[in-house]
């Protein structure tokens, strides 16, 4: 019974990240209406270093104080939050949120093909290879029509899958460094990214706050506090109670959380070619994830 217990904590947790990232992309384009994408990025980075720091003085933690580990923070911070964050809010000005939710699936396939290169013992199998492939097929599927002509630009499907890639080599990088505390690591990345953020984007310091809808403004408070904040808090709390392989079934979701919330809530279309990249796409994921069967030849 106890088990049973912590498998539906693990699993409502799992959800609940779903649902904050998965919606994330609807909170971006709504921001948009009266943010920039520098400003977007800098914000919500902002309010989530508030409520992280909050969260780690109250586990008690306290933040290094060697140099390395602020360099591992800044490229961290850098490779995993400031450029994909600005990539896709880019990217969600030229085509929609659940577009930029499905582009994003293509995350997990990236990494396997970097974990061959640069994580000892993560070859490539056929089943990784063929993942891959079907992966592949269902963005040519979403690209396609978008250089045809559609609502969805070109360029910005390849901003938002340039934010995949980068995801994807943050995930490769994190695994070669030194581990930290979680609630020590979460706090310091995000906050090396919005220093980091500031820095490249001072125009935040210059908005016309009376021009700031309350919508856009409640939906950049949203968006910093739940998605960015709570969702570190809440990736780090699962990888510790279940494990990665467990977290990994939100690549299954987020793709289908974010692009029927868009056509629930902003009314964006539902095209069959999208459709079926995103049965491509998943049905990569799963094919990738499959154990390679060794065959046993008894003479």
């Amino acid at each position: 019974m106890p088990q049973q217990r912590e498998q539906l904590i693990n699993w409502a947790l799992l959800l609940t990240l779903v649902v904050l990232w998965g919606t994330s992309f609807l909170a971006i384009n709504v921001s948009l209406r009266s943010f920039e994408p520098d400003q977007v990025v800098v914000l919500r980075l902002s309010i989530a270093t508030i409520l992280l720091i909050a969260f780690m003085l109250a586990r008690r933690k306290r933040l290094p104080r060697k140099p390395i580990a602020w360099v591992h923070f800044m490229v961290l911070g850098l490779l995993g939050n400031v450029l994909p964050f600005w990539f896709i809010a880019k990217g969600q000005v030229l085509v929609t949120s659940g577009m930029a939710g499905l582009l994003m699936a293509i995350m997990p396939l990236m990494t396997l093909i970097l974990a061959h290169f640069f994580i000892t013992g993560e070859n490539l199998n056929r089943n990784k290879l063929l993942g891959f492939v079907f992966g592949i097929a269902g963005i040519t599927l979403i690209l396609g029509p978008s250089i045809l002509g559609s609502q969805n630009s070109f360029i910005g499907c390849l901003l938002v899958l340039s934010a995949a890639i980068l995801y994807a080599t943050n995930s490769i990088i994190a695994r070669r460094l030194p581990t930290y505390s979680s609630a020590v690591v979460g706090t310091g990345v995000t906050m090396c990214a919005a220093l980091t953020s500031l820095m490249l984007w001072p125009s935040v310091l210059d908005i016309d706050w009376h021009l700031v809808s309350n919508l856009a403004l409640l939906t950049i408070v949203w968006l910093g506090i739940f998605p960015t904040g709570v969702g570190v808090i809440i990736f780090f709390v699962l990888i510790r109670r279940a494990g990665p392989t467990f977290l990994s079934n939100i690549n299954y979701l987020i793709p289908i959380v974010a692009y029927f919330t868009g056509a629930l809530v902003l009314g964006e279309l539902v095209v069959w070619h999208d459709m079926i990249a995103l049965v491509a796409i998943l049905f990569g994921i799963a094919v990738s994830r499959r154990p390679v069967r060794r065959t046993t030849h008894t003479s």
